[in-house]
């Protein structure tokens, strides 16, 4: 693709920063952008200095939520590296975003090589400390200046990148979650399985309650039911039952997660029996109470893995595996993150050099 650059100034620079990162509190110095026009399609691809866009207030992307987002990482290797884990899947999920949003597709040859040049105007920026990354988000707003509720004419996709380390300040010590019995944050026919803004604007109060009640993760039920497992707010979920891994099937109403896929890869590569069906709180019960639930844990891009020690159903709380990381979450972690930095062979193919 054909993509201007205009380098930052030397003396606008930003300091690189130094200690724990966090997560997704600072951010490079460039950033790239691409406009759509219909009828012309994608065009005018730039890398430009960060910093502030111009939006008329009438933009639709503010009155109408025309709007979804990525999310992946750029690793430093050991012998000097960069790496990205499975891009093109993310261009792909980001395509079936857009189909359920009325917004235009980008071809995921193009979409990657947007990433690849976005990382590579800040290859400097990528942190070498342990445990640590290149965030990277691609996203894509509208930007008709119309108040209407119809499909924009008129669209962004921006590429912004954040050094990160941990997505929780636990690391991977298990987090406890509760799971939300009162409301519900997508409904199948609607845009649960798509990354969308909607959907995590719908998660946050029950994420700032749980916060309150000294719960870093909300765990959400199905809409009709009020009874079958779908997701956390951050990541998709797994129980290991009897020896088995469970997770919920995808109908529509769950993200589709890159990392759940290649955990469900791995187990089924290591002979670990994986189901992908529904499963119910009262399921999650009867095997805490008969002792055959052994592991909960997370899988997303920005926590890998993230273990469960407690649950919370009503008022009773469940502690998993005597609140200690489990042998299947920890071999996946130390397997996830030594194929994304390279200490691991990629049998996969899953890594993709920037």
């Amino acid at each position: 693709m054909d993509i201007r650059i205009e380098r930052v100034s030397p003396d606008k620079a930003k300091p690189k920063p130094e200690g724990a990162l966090g997560f997704g509190k600072k951010f490079t110095d460039h950033m790239l952008l691409m406009d759509y026009t219909r009828g012309i399609g994608w065009h005018d691809a730039r890398i430009v200095p960060y910093g502030s866009i111009s939006l008329d207030p009438s933009a639709m992307v503010f009155h109408y939520g025309q709007e979804v987002f990525e999310g992946l990482k750029a690793y430093h290797t050991e012998d000097g590296r960069t790496l990205l884990f499975r891009p093109a899947d993310n261009a792909r999920r980001m395509n079936d975003s857009c189909r359920r949003l009325c917004m235009p597709e980008i071809d995921v040859d193009d979409w990657v090589e947007l990433v690849r040049a976005a990382v590579r105007a800040d290859q400097d920026w990528i942190p070498t400390a342990p445990g640590t990354s290149l965030y990277i988000r691609p996203f894509m707003i509208a930007t008709d200046p119309f108040l209407g509720v119809r499909a924009s004419d008129h669209y962004y996709f921006i590429i912004i990148l954040s050094p990160s380390g941990s997505y929780y300040a636990a690391g991977l010590n298990p987090v406890r979650i509760y799971i939300e019995t009162e409301y519900v944050r997508a409904v199948r026919g609607g845009t649960g399985f798509a990354k969308c803004g909607g959907n995590y604007a719908a998660s946050i109060l029950s994420q700032s309650n749980a916060h309150e009640s000294g719960y870093e993760q909300v765990l959400w039920l199905d809409g009709v039911h009020r009874e079958f497992i779908e997701e956390v707010g951050a990541m998709n979920i797994f129980f290991k039952i009897g020896g088995e891994v469970v997770t919920p099937a995808l109908e529509g109403s769950v993200l589709p997660g890159i990392t759940r896929r290649s955990v469900i890869e791995l187990l089924r590569d290591r002979g670990v029996p994986v189901s992908e069906r529904r499963i119910s709180y009262k399921e999650l019960e009867k095997a805490a109470d008969d002792g055959t639930l052994e592991e909960i844990f997370g899988t997303g891009t920005a926590a890998v893995i993230s273990p469960v020690g407690e649950l919370r159903i009503g008022d009773r709380r469940i502690t998993v595996n005597e609140g200690r990381i489990g042998e299947i979450s920890s071999w996946l972690y130390d397997t996830l993150t030594g194929i994304q930095w390279g200490r691991l062979p990629d049998e996969h193919g899953w890594t993709v050099s920037l």
